[in-house]
């Protein structure tokens, strides 16, 4: 019975076009549309339903790692309803959850709508492309399209790092080894290591969350592969001011060196409501040209912004104002939500 509850929820959030699902005791079922959150019109949840509910979801081995760490991450398909990320953790001592839509037809970009410059970028042959934003904001939608089109479009080995797997790839004209973390490797740093022995063209680290990953990945990056990546920042030129702060002091030149010659872009994004309803990914795009390298080299990071707003034409670069200055216009989406979500409200102000 509880199998089956749990499956209509997650079924009805589908049906719904809703992003997430909590199950938080003391609360009916939420579900979250377009980004807000609304109650389910259901009862209110205790610890124990939404135990008896998630437990029929896992196998024994995840059951003994959620009872150990009281946390657990893992993606979950369930036939004819969809695929999704799942959250396990407790709640003053009850248990709680979070389950993320994850659509099994992979997006392309022109379905996305993104920027033109996003076809050029992934034509690269090695560097690092990094995709950032805070949490539900399209990373992996986006990254999930860009690889999507490489798939059709040239062959390739492409591995994919993730905790949990999200969005599973039928190999076109590529090859994919998705790797998950716990299930089929032991984290992220140990499986760039072992990556470079796999023969990849392309690999995706889901998350560049410590001195050892992001290392690697730079490595992998100088060494001839293409390498896409995730951080939770909210601008461009914060993204690399990021990198370069994990690092000790004496390391930080280095780091700028290489970062100089491997970073090919960086794109910044947040989803943002839309005035008639569904939301839209707004990006910052900074893509690395030789002034752009030098700034990063010689720790001139403060002034990468200006660089940004040179040549836009030619470079395929965009800054988060200008975008939101755009759709304002275009009567996209509102005033209120430009400046909720803007990282520099006083230029919006100026420009608007």
């Amino acid at each position: 019975m509880s199998a089956n509850n749990i499956k209509k929820l997650l079924q009805s959030i589908v049906a719904h076009g809703a992003s997430d699902l909590h199950l938080v005791s003391r609360s009916e079922p939420l579900l979250r549309l377009d980004g807000a959150l609304k109650p389910i019109n259901l009862p209110k949840l205790t610890g124990t339903d939404i135990e008896e509910m998630c437990y029929a979801l896992l196998t024994e081995k995840q059951k003994l790692s959620f009872e150990e760490n009281n946390e657990l991450d893992f993606a979950l398909e369930l036939e004819g309803i969809g695929r999704f990320r799942a959250n396990f953790y407790r709640t003053l001592g009850d248990m709680a959850a979070a389950f993320r839509v994850i659509p099994i037809d992979v997006p392309s970009l022109d379905d996305l709508g993104t920027p033109r410059v996003y076809k050029k970028l992934i034509k690269r042959e090695k560097g690092l492309i990094l995709v950032t934003g805070p949490t539900g904001s399209g990373k992996s939608t986006t990254l999930a399209a860009m690889l999507n089109e490489i798939n059709l479009t040239e062959s390739k080995h492409i591995v994919t790092i993730e905790d949990p797997v999200e969005f599973v790839h039928q190999n076109k004209k590529c090859v994919f080894s998705h790797r998950g973390i716990g299930e089929d490797t032991r984290d992220f740093a140990t499986a760039l290591k072992y990556a470079m022995r796999q023969d990849p063209d392309i690999i995706l680290v889901g998350e560049m969350r410590d001195k050892e990953t992001i290392a690697a990945a730079l490595t992998a990056a100088e060494t001839g592969h293409l390498v896409f990546g995730t951080l939770h920042t909210n601008s461009a030129p914060g993204t690399i001011n990021r990198i370069i702060d994990v690092f000790a002091g004496d390391e930080q030149p280095q780091i700028r060196a290489m970062l100089s010659s491997s970073l090919v872009a960086v794109i910044a994004q947040a989803l943002l409501p839309k005035l008639n309803g569904g939301r839209l990914a707004v990006s910052e795009i900074l893509v690395t040209n030789h002034a752009i390298a030098n700034l990063i080299r010689e720790d001139k990071v403060h002034q990468i912004y200006s660089s940004m707003q040179l040549g836009q034409e030619e470079t395929g670069m965009q800054t988060q104002t200008q975008e939101l200055v755009r759709l304002v216009r275009q009567r996209i989406i509102s005033k209120h939500v430009a400046f909720q979500f803007s990282n520099k409200p006083d230029e919006l102000r100026t420009q608007i």
